[in-house]
């Protein structure tokens, strides 16, 4: 029987990484819920042997009901009535097996009726389910907005919500407004606080919200009065329970069928505060953000593997002039740059996942005792490597996903673009994922503070400095050759000390970066594991090299006195 973890080997390597011991000590507490739960591991073997099996129900549950619900889902799609959602038929019984198999509030706590699993195995349960629907990956990878409420709301309602969605309740995050999209700081629904009822009010509009019709929602909205930035934001939770917003209508959408983004009308909707007022934007939306965004790279990866599948299957039965197409190198050639970018996607999302178990575990740590000061080190080191690599990942892999979605199309010939091929769903999935929860131009934004601030360049250093064997030397010394030219157009992005022109050449560094630290990671797991990515290695350095041939080529043709060419009345 087919199964989307054991079928991907690739996958359970990157459950197998060494940082691993460190994060499932971090998150175990050295193992003090052995004996309280009986789903407590009592040792790292025992934490690792959870985790396979728990990846390989939800690769049964994918390759065996998502995935095969998934054209159905895709052409009945959600429905708006009496303003409520109504999912896809299907989308019902996807939900009923995954919370029948305990795949909900997968990170949180056991004494919340969570698993406690770190970041890094709900990454790749992501993955996996992304491969199957990316639509219903994300109704069911909502669950993460917990993760904010756990970390700012307080104990009451810690003890209210998690376990809800522990047990199945679905969750969204209601950010975007008609006139505020990436520009949260122009968000005006209005928060006013009810003093008889000792609770707040939400009046106003949302729009493009992904499960607007959630069970829990965390909603970013204005509660001071007068003021047009970020400093009067703050984050509330709305229990649908309380009534008081309507969905006014179902975005008619490309692709991601499945997931029902809505536009939702809040009618003076009872609402709590969640942490500090005022602090919103400033600090909650942006962890709640980049908790998203490593969310849609792991989506993208998901994406990127049923590319892949698709075009290699086909390619393996479709006959043309005698043979079949995959022996042609014109073929052969793409599946291989498919396959090349989805390892090396895939390796870069695994280590920012693990980045962001061990700073998020510390953190929790923080909060029950003082940390040492080695543990403070550590903490520092690694949040802001989850911060520096999450944009990357998110970028970077949902850009692959719409690459190697467009040549599994190309592979199929005539036939992708039939619609009862999976890989034209794949292609019209993918468009979203470089364009939602920041787009690729805001992840370089991100970005662009560690490229000229020397920080990415220290982490290559380091990368530089692992051990090399004698057999993948000439490798390291390309990648090196790479690095080189990175830092001679940093420099020359940084020369004229104009902001314009910095920002014309960001993407362009934001890419190169990404390759280098990409080349780096992916010639690590092919010298623990070159059965799995020998291949890989070598074409992805092939096209990384001349990816930063040609974006240096561009940035050294480029000076000052030529931004008015670019500028567009």
């Amino acid at each position: 029987m087919a199964n989307s973890y054991t079928d991907v080997p690739e996958i359970k390597f990157h459950m197998e990484h060494p940082l691993m011991k460190r994060i499932v000590e971090l998150k175990e507490r050295n193992y003090a819920d052995y004996g309280q739960y009986d789903y407590a591991p009592k040792n790292y073997e025992d934490a690792q042997e959870n985790y396979d099996s728990l990846l390989e129900i939800t690769g049964d549950i994918n390759a065996n009901i998502i995935g095969p619900n998934s054209e159905d889902v895709d052409a009945e799609g959600p429905h708006c009535e009496n303003g409520r959602v109504r999912y896809a038929s299907k989308t019902y019984e996807n939900l009923d097996a995954t919370i029948k198999a305990g795949l909900c509030g997968m990170t949180m706590p056991r004494r919340y009726g969570g698993l406690n699993l770190p970041n890094v195995v709900y990454t790749a349960a992501n993955e996996i389910i992304a491969e199957g629907d990316a639509g219903f990956e994300n109704i069911w990878s909502l669950q993460d907005c917990i993760e904010t409420l756990y970390e700012f709301g307080d104990e009451d309602q810690r003890k209210r919500y998690i376990p809800r969605v522990c047990a199945g309740e679905t969750m969204s995050m209601d950010l975007t407004e008609p006139d505020a999209g990436s520009d949260l700081q122009s968000v005006m629904l209005k928060a006013t606080f009810d003093e008889k009822e000792n609770c707040w009010r939400l009046n106003g509009v949302k729009r493009f919200i992904t499960n607007g019709d959630a069970d829990i929602h965390l909603v970013l909205a204005r509660s001071v009065e007068g003021t047009r930035d970020g400093r009067g934001l703050s984050m509330f939770i709305y229990d649908k329970r309380n009534g008081g917003v309507n969905v006014r209508r179902i975005e008619n959408k490309l692709g991601i069928h499945g997931s029902p983004t809505c536009e939702l009308v809040y009618k003076n909707a009872k609402a709590e505060l969640c942490g500090s007022e005022k602090l919103g934007l400033i600090k909650y939306v942006m962890g709640l953000m980049n908790g998203a965004r490593l969310g849609i790279a792991s989506q993208s990866v998901g994406a990127e593997q049923a590319a892949y599948e698709e075009a290699i299957n086909y390619a393996r039965d479709r006959k043309q002039f005698g043979k079949e197409i995959i022996h042609f190198p014109a073929v052969y050639d793409m599946i291989a740059r498919i396959k090349a970018k989805l390892d090396a996607g895939r390796s870069l999302l695994y280590m920012t996942a693990r980045y962001v178990d061990i700073y998020k575990c510390l953190d929790d740590i923080s909060k029950e005792r003082k940390l040492t000061p080695e543990e403070r080190d550590e903490f520092k080191k690694y949040s802001k490597l989850a911060d520096a690599f999450t944009p990357l990942a998110k970028g970077m892999n949902s850009e692959f996903a719409n690459e190697s979605a467009y040549d599994s199309i190309q592979v199929h010939g005539g036939s992708g673009f039939m619609l009862e091929y999976k890989c034209q769903r794949v292609y019209r999935d993918a468009r979203i994922m470089s364009i939602y929860e920041g787009t690729t131009q805001l992840q370089t934004v991100a970005a662009i503070r560690y490229i000229t601030s020397g920080f990415y360049a220290g982490v290559i250093k380091d990368f530089e400095a692992e051990p090399v064997t004698a057999e993948y030397a000439a490798y390291a010394e390309r990648i090196k050759a790479m690095n080189e030219k990175l830092a001679a157009c940093t420099e020359k992005a940084k020369e004229p000390g104009n902001q314009d022109f910095l920002d014309l050449c960001a993407r362009k560094l934001y890419e190169m970066t990404a390759y280098v630290i990409m080349s780096h990671l992916l010639l690590q797991d092919t010298q623990r594991a070159p059965e799995l990515f020998g291949k890989s290695l070598t074409v992805f350095i092939n096209y990384a090299e001349s990816e930063v041939a040609k974006h240096c080529n561009y940035i050294n043709a480029l000076d000052v006195d030529q931004l008015a060419s670019y500028v567009q009345e």
